[in-house]
């Protein structure tokens, strides 16, 4: 419930980038460089989202994943709460923009440690059996909240005169994150952390008191130097992420905005957008389930290879002026294959590493791979028609490349899915003598 609170107040930033903040954000007179800047400031949330890992990382492996959560929640809320009082353009001028950039930052400088912090212990508090199955509501989660902006935007776009919409319609919101803070916090200042993280602080702790080398190895250093790897293949697969931005912002623009010429509908892509994502809430958790039974590549590679098509379809309907096929698509899309890679990426990363730099690890590799898919939606706009194709040609092909890097970087990775908690991210040196111990009895 609280990754569902904190990325409502994520998404709905989405979706007013690419209804209205074009229009009144920022200078008029182009609106193609107009809708580029707004669309390009959903992205500037995604920049720093990897400069915030490292920072929010250090805090869940070393202070507490509740900590961790506490802290994102009152970041996202009090960034989100802002943007919504925000004077516009035609009010105070190029600061318009400046000022929505920085809150933006801020937004994303909170979300980088939310996934990490939620997955990381939700994945320590499951049986070894149904880890899957436990992380995917995070993701659920997730997928909740974008179901929440959509629906709190089309209720007011749809009633209010377009002038009132613009004018003050738009905050309504942001402002309800204020209420969002509220009850997250309720919920999470009754967590509890998984007795396994903090057998393994107190370890720590000892072993530093007692001057053990290991004990003294700085956070980042370890991570770099015996899990590179395991960070390069998170960057990878993470990269599926951008399916998710081409769809809740890329095509709401591509389909809604005059200067592509689609016109299918800001208020029917909405609803698909929320409809899609409330079929991910219920599918997402019969797929790590899946997983848990035939491991996490399968489920997690079928589901990159439905996205590369499923998306294509997509916007070439919406190209095609044909709403019904492109909602239907669209629908499954965030339904079934971005659905499956989805409900296995909080555990498929949460197993490649150990309990004292999960959430380090989770965060860096997630969030430089989330960057990409955070300009995805720019990308996007700037393929569309290149060369000479049709607009929805350039497009799919960066969303068929994103997704098959996906899948390549786990056709690589070794399955973990009976792989006991405290045998997961171990070093050379750890495995050796965990190997060594059966043969000294």
């Amino acid at each position: 419930m609280g990754s569902a609170l904190e990325y409502y107040d994520f998404f709905i930033y989405g979706t007013a980038a690419s209804l209205m903040f074009g229009q009144i954000m920022f200078p008029r007179g182009n609106p193609t460089a107009a809708l580029l800047a707004s669309l390009a400031t959903f992205g500037v949330g995604y920049v720093a989202r990897p400069i915030g890992s490292f920072f929010m990382g250090y805090i869940g492996d070393r202070v507490g994943r509740k900590a961790l959560m506490m802290l994102t929640l009152l970041m996202m809320g009090i960034g989100t709460f802002l943007i919504g009082c925000l004077p516009t353009y035609d009010q105070i001028g190029m600061a318009a923009p400046v000022l929505l950039v920085v809150l933006r930052l801020v937004q994303g400088f909170s979300a980088a440690g939310e996934q990490a912090g939620a997955n990381s212990l939700s994945f320590e508090h499951a049986p070894s059996h149904r880890r899957g199955y436990f992380t995917s509501w995070t993701l659920s989660g997730t997928a909740f909240g974008q179901v929440l902006g959509p629906l709190v935007f089309i209720p007011l776009s749809v009633m209010l005169p377009r002038e009132d919409f613009l004018a003050w319609g738009w905050r309504i919101p942001f402002w309800l994150s204020v209420l969002v803070v509220a009850i997250g916090y309720y919920i999470r200042r009754h967590l509890e952390e998984a007795p396994k993280f903090e057998a393994e602080k107190a370890e720590r702790k000892a072993a530093k008191a007692q001057g053990e080398p290991a004990a003294q190895e700085n956070l980042f250093a370890g991570l770099f130097k015996h899990h590179w790897g395991s960070v390069l293949h998170v960057f990878f697969c993470a990269l599926i992420a951008g399916i998710g931005t081409i769809f809740t912002v890329f095509t709401l623009s591509f389909a809604n905005d005059p200067v592509y010429g689609n016109n299918l509908g800001a208020t029917n892509w909405l609803w698909v957008t929320a409809i899609g994502n409330a079929v991910s809430v219920l599918t997402m958790p019969l797929f790590a389930i899946l997983s848990d039974k035939v491991g996490r590549r399968p489920v997690f590679i079928i589901g990159d290879i439905g996205c590369v098509i499923v998306t294509a379809l997509m916007l070439w309907a919406v190209s095609a002026h044909n709403l019904m096929l492109a909602a239907g698509l669209g629908i499954l899309l965030f339904g079934i294959p971005y659905a499956m890679t989805n409900a296995v990426w909080p555990v498929t990363y949460s197993e490649l590493f150990a309990t004292k730099d999960r959430a380090t690890g989770m965060a860096v590799g997630t969030q430089f791979g989330f960057m990409i898919g955070g300009f995805a939606p720019v990308f996007c706009a700037l393929l569309v028609g290149v060369g000479g194709t049709p607009a929805w040609v350039g497009p799919a092909i960066y969303a068929g490349l994103i997704a098959s890097a996906s899948a390549l970087s786990l056709v690589f990775k070794r399955e973990t899915f009976r792989t006991p908690l405290d045998q997961l991210g171990l070093t050379k040196a750890e495995r050796a003598a965990l190997d060594a111990a059966p043969a000294a009895r």
